[in-house]
């Protein structure tokens, strides 16, 4: 499909994907071209449906995974080849929404104490104290840290869209040591092999083999600590809107998940059962 991913890469960078949303349809689209060895031209709706079904039976893929898939073969359909017809009958999977462990303050400063390295420590730490993806902590450039205005730039985050978070002054201070420590050379403030930034697999290992060491039984990924940052702030009474604006959603219901995570309202909730004991109490005196 030479010619068809030249045109599909063409109308990406049109409509401004992101260089991970360009790879994620690129290579879906592959995998479905390779599955029936035919020019997406010459299949139909019904070929679209058995290799999503072979997808999710024979390859395992769960429905974020096959949502994805969808997706790509969407914008290849519509927006390419000019034949919705192919891919409009075609469901996006519901992913069912389930709540992520947050680690807690605590939790937090102890595995980012245990990480080994300073260069993966300070990323992590970054990740954390602006509520970045990893992606974006990991592309990070040294002219993106701006010190005068205490904020850090971040450059074609998820959709494209650039924004400005909050530098948090202790994260400065853990940069600046970061520097002396390392003397990054190049733009990338975080550079890794062959001019490139660290790899995220590099970040993922060390990430794991420091929950293993300090037998944590909750689920820790990458993305933990932009979970972290989003539900503490919420905990700490900022408003949902600032929120929205320094994770970089487009929407306000994706933030509100977080609302669904954060302990701030529960705490001011008094158990019925504690009431019955209040009464019970006050019944005897």
């Amino acid at each position: 499909m030479g010619a068809i991913r030249e045109r599909m890469i063409r109308e990406m960078e049109l409509r401004g994907l992101s260089a991970a949303t360009k790879k994620s349809y690129v290579m879906c689209c592959r995998v479905f071209v390779a599955y029936f060895m035919k020019s997406p031209e010459q299949l139909d709706t019904e070929d679209v449906k058995v290799f999503l079904v072979h997808l999710m039976r024979e390859r395992k893929a769960g429905p974020a995974c096959a949502r994805v898939y969808v997706a790509a073969l969407r914008f290849l359909y519509r927006r390419v080849l000019k034949i919705p017809e192919v891919i409009d009958g075609i469901p996006l999977p519901k992913v069912s929404m389930t709540m992520p462990d947050v680690l807690s303050r605590e939790e937090i400063v102890q595995l980012l104490g245990a990480v080994r390295s300073l260069k993966l420590r300070t990323i992590l730490t970054m990740a954390y104290a602006a509520g970045l993806r990893i992606s974006e902590a990991l592309r990070m450039r040294v002219e993106d840290v701006d010190s005068k205005r205490m904020v850090l730039h971040i450059r074609g985050a998820k959709g494209g869209k650039d924004r400005m978070v909050l530098l948090s002054p202790r994260l400065l201070v853990m940069l600046r040591d970061y520097w002396r420590a390392e003397h990054p050379k190049g733009p990338l403030l975080f550079p890794g092999r062959f001019g490139r930034h660290v790899h995220i697999d590099v970040l993922r290992r060390a990430l794991w083999a420091t929950v293993a060491g300090l037998g944590l039984s909750k689920r820790v990924t990458l993305h933990s600590f932009r979970h972290g940052f989003a539900t503490h702030l919420l905990e700490d009474g900022t408003d949902s809107r600032v929120i929205q604006q320094l994770l970089g959603h487009s929407s306000p219901l994706t933030t509100a998940r977080y609302t669904q995570v954060s302990t701030r309202n529960y705490r001011r909730v008094t158990s019925p059962l504690d009431r019955l004991a209040l009464r019970k109490s006050a019944a005897h005196d």
